[in-house]
């Protein structure tokens, strides 16, 4: 939360207005969170464009978005991903498993929900991202993306995500594995996996939020202050659109 405990309402004008985004929210050190009642697909859209990462805030019965500007960023640059021993194992046996992207959404959306409690995917955002999933922006390159872990065997869904894309850049969002002993370490494979596709598919970078897990730096990425991420983040924006 932002460090006076203030939480700003954000609008879609706000991010469309250049003066009050670069000139006072991103260089406001001491605010990282705001919140918003409108779920309506561009402006999510246009949140993600900005380098906002949002959740949900239920308070006296009602959601509310809380788009992040974060104060650090975990980025993941694919010549640094690091894949263990025990992965590396895991690699070995890709007939045991299937990886795929945009397959089972709804089975993805439903796991997290059970994985995480509580969990901010619920009503109102979790219809968002279903919706999201068919919308096309008509100006942004962006998608929502659900990847995913599979046994060949049960047909279980073993790991999965949501994120979404913009461009060349993908961000994670929140994702599940599942506790049993025998999948072990299979989170650890779907984001390395995940990499691979995303390195494969030339995207620019993978940021993965919040720096504060250390899994992410296991997986090799580093830590960005708010404004080395911004300065990278619309360097490659800058690059593909022009608006």
């Amino acid at each position: 939360m932002s460090t006076d405990n203030t939480i700003y309402y954000l609008t879609h004008d706000d991010l469309n207005n250049d003066e009050i985004l670069f000139n006072h929210i991103y260089p406001d050190t001491k605010t990282n969170y705001y919140f918003s009642d409108d779920f309506s697909k561009d402006f999510y859209i246009k949140l993600a464009y900005s380098g906002f990462i949002s959740t949900s805030l239920l308070e006296d019965k009602k959601l509310y978005l809380l788009p992040e500007i974060q104060f650090e960023y975990a980025i993941l640059d694919f010549k640094d991903l690091y894949i263990s021993t025990k992965v590396k194992k895991l690699l070995k046996k890709s007939n045991d498993y299937t990886f795929s992207i945009n397959t089972k959404l709804d089975l993805v959306l439903e796991n997290i929900e059970t994985y995480h409690k509580p969990s901010w995917l619920i009503n109102e955002y979790k219809d968002l991202i279903k919706d999201l999933s068919t919308y096309k922006h008509p100006t942004i390159d962006f998608q929502i993306m659900s990847i995913e872990l599979s046994d060949n065997i049960s047909g279980e869904l073993i790991a999965g995500e949501i994120g979404y894309k913009i461009g060349s850049l993908y961000t994670s969002l929140t994702g599940f594995t599942l506790k049993d002993k025998k999948y072990n370490n299979y989170g650890k494979l779907q984001l390395v996996l995940l990499a691979r596709y995303l390195e494969k598919e030339n995207y620019s970078f993978w940021n993965l939020g919040h720096p504060y897990m250390q899994y992410k730096f296991d997986l090799g990425a580093k830590k960005y202050s708010r404004e080395d991420f911004l300065n990278r983040w619309y360097k490659v924006l800058d690059s593909e659109y022009i608006e």
